[in-house]
């Protein structure tokens, strides 16, 4: 018999009305209706309309839907393919958004000034003013806010773009070197963590070997620090807490 209009609007997460717009442009006709007129649509028609909410969801209009899905020539599993493209490439701009985040909660720990044009050209989607108030909440009577507030404040828009490629550049070099089989305790992974630890001082706060570790506490605890090392390669987050542990370690111990 099928399934009825409201089921499968139930089981799809869509409204009835939704279906019944899709059989009115014929979208998404039912295979089969009831003496009574009822709707009753079949497996094939849930295989559509999956499809249909596949290509949905990534932002097709019901035109070029239709068009792709009555495709003559079309494929089955080439739709899969294309979708699997497509869903592919919202991961990478979603994991591009993820470190987006890192960025900026950095820019607006340091008191970022930068006009909203600006802001966007160096660090993407995501404004920096989104998370002031738990940066500050966070870190607000240190004296490294304060210091990272300071000098902040005397940055242009070339200086945060010259910043933020030097922090791309490790970010790309300590994936390669996680690539490599090289462990985190090596000699070439703790003097990464060294220059990222430098690149802090340099650029924002002193930041001492204490500090530093706590900062790779927060790489593997918060799930956003986290997102945004293991969406560049998975595992990269432990990797550098790992590294930076290391550093400290080797640091602190008297030669």
């Amino acid at each position: 018999m099928g399934y009825s209009v409201g089921q499968v609007a139930r089981l799809a997460g869509i409204t009835v009305r939704t279906l019944h717009h899709y059989d009115e442009i014929g979208l998404l006709a039912p295979g089969e209706r009831t003496p009574a007129g009822h709707r009753r649509y079949g497996d094939a028609d849930l295989d559509r309309l999956q499809q249909i909410l596949f290509y949905r969801e990534l932002g097709f209009p019901l035109e070029e839907v239709t068009a792709l899905l009555d495709d003559p020539y079309a494929d089955p599993v080439e739709h899969l393919r294309r979708q699997h493209r497509l869903l592919e490439a919202r991961i990478g701009k979603l994991r591009e958004m993820a470190a987006a985040v890192e960025h900026a909660m950095e820019a607006r720990k340091m008191g970022i000034r930068l006009t909203p044009e600006e802001k966007f050209e160096v660090f993407g989607d995501f404004d920096p003013d989104d998370h002031a108030e738990e940066v500050e909440r966070r870190w607000g009577g240190t004296p490294e806010y304060a210091d990272a507030q300071r000098r902040a404040a005397s940055y242009t828009k070339e200086d945060w773009q010259r910043i933020q490629d030097e922090l791309d550049d490790w970010n790309r070099r300590a994936v390669a070197l996680l690539d490599s089989g090289a462990a985190a305790d090596s000699a070439a992974a703790v003097e990464l963590a060294e220059e990222h630890r430098q690149h802090i001082r340099r650029h924002h706060y002193e930041c001492s070997y204490e500090v530093h570790a706590c900062l790779a506490d927060m790489y593997v605890a918060d799930e956003r620090f986290r997102a945004h090392y293991d969406g560049q390669r998975e595992g990269l987050a432990r990797y550098v807490h790992d590294a930076i542990k290391a550093n400290v370690s080797r640091r602190s111990t008297p030669s």
